[in-house]
């Protein structure tokens, strides 16, 4: 026997690919063209969060572990109380969090078959029990599928938009949902709900249901995924729930800057609605584009969009673009193997994929 005997095995989640070079097109991770909001700079973190004696950024020391001030405004933009807000490195660490927390049954978690790859890896890195659900023919939630007779569910969880198929599940649906495992938490990840029409997301619904904790990002909508900000909202007493993990883990996990850009973000509302104003009117006009070229799109409440041709094969064009510099994402996996997952970028972005697909596609 070895150390090696010991290891756990893991098979991990793969991210985006991460191109070294400078001068091209990413449109594989999902992330916003636009910069973020103008308060968000290096001087206002000086000016902000200098030493009394005015040397610099006091980062030798620890960051409050509450991370109090981006806790408020964040319960503040909400309208809920600060009780009710657990902040994280990204929405992966809140969500990790979120599973180690409330996952400790025997009862099977159900998510999609074809969603957010990384949960079924934070289900066997703690040996959770996991069913995958599969969407129907057309890439849709069912809600009637995780309505299974009480004390069979450990949980729930899924992305609203789904990822990566960009499709929203109705407010209505959502709730089906919620209601139907009431005996077990339901986590709705939201992390593209921005870009979903008004009234879309299921913070409407936490007065009703106490097993519901949704979860967000500063990754898409507000530019930010470089200083990795995610946060869940829920009731009193799961995020207590949450926050007792989370100091059994690690007390400190928000760096200062991350908490001051954070809450210049959040007060900067125009910016952001601007933004996102932007880049959903950038997806309906790509979205016509493509559908000019011949292909399929699934209908989109994200940032990116998803789309496969009926003639050539989405590998195919995924390595030719790749080739010229443009990165989309593709997923070797069953049912979706004929689809590549597009980013929005700007329009000029948009408007140089349009020019090669015409020219790839003859």
């Amino acid at each position: 026997m070895s150390w090696r005997d010991y290891v756990r095995p893991v098979t991990p989640y793969v991210p985006g690919e991460q191109p070294k070079e400078s001068k091209v097109i990413k449109l594989n991770t999902n992330e916003n063209p636009y910069p973020p909001a103008p308060g968000i700079d290096v001087n206002a973190f000086r000016s902000e969060a200098a030493v009394a004696g005015g040397e610099g950024p006091e980062l030798r020391k620890y960051p409050d572990s509450t991370a109090h001030d981006l806790v408020s405004a964040i319960a503040a933009y909400h309208g809920v109380e600060e009780e009710q807000v657990f902040v994280g490195v990204g929405s992966d660490d809140v969500l990790g969090m979120a599973f180690l927390t409330f996952f400790n049954s025997e009862k099977p978690v159900l998510f999609p078959d074809i969603s957010y790859s990384f949960y079924p890896v934070w289900a066997d890195l703690f040996k959770i029990p996991f069913k995958t659900v599969p969407l129907t023919e057309d890439y849709r939630i069912r809600p009637s599928d995780y309505m299974l007779p009480e004390g069979e569910v450990g949980g729930v969880v899924f992305p609203n938009p789904n990822a990566p198929t960009a499709i929203l599940l109705p407010l209505d649906s959502v709730e089906e949902i919620i209601s139907a495992n009431r005996d077990s938490i339901v986590i709705v990840d939201e992390a593209y709900i921005d870009f979903a029409p008004e009234g879309s997301s299921a913070l409407s619904l936490l007065p009703k249901y106490d097993n519901l904790l949704v979860v967000r990002t500063f990754s898409k909508s507000r530019s930010m995924a470089g200083l990795r900000i995610g946060y869940a909202v829920g009731s009193k007493e799961v995020i207590a729930a949450m926050q007792a993990v989370k100091y059994s883990y690690n007390s400190y996990t928000m760096n200062q800057p991350s908490i001051l850009w954070g809450c210049a973000s959040i007060k900067d509302d125009a910016y952001f609605r601007a933004t996102v104003g932007k880049i959903v009117a950038t997806r309906e006009r790509f979205t016509k584009k493509l559908k000019e070229l011949g292909f399929t799109v699934l209908p989109s409440s994200a940032n990116f969009v998803f789309a496969g041709h009926p003639e050539v094969p989405a590998s195919e064009i995924f390595a030719a673009a790749r080739a010229k510099g443009i990165f989309f994402r593709y997923f070797a996996q069953p049912r979706i193997d004929n689809f590549l997952r597009i980013t929005i970028g700007t329009d000029e972005d948009m408007d140089t994929v349009v020019s090669f697909l015409n020219e790839y596609l003859g």
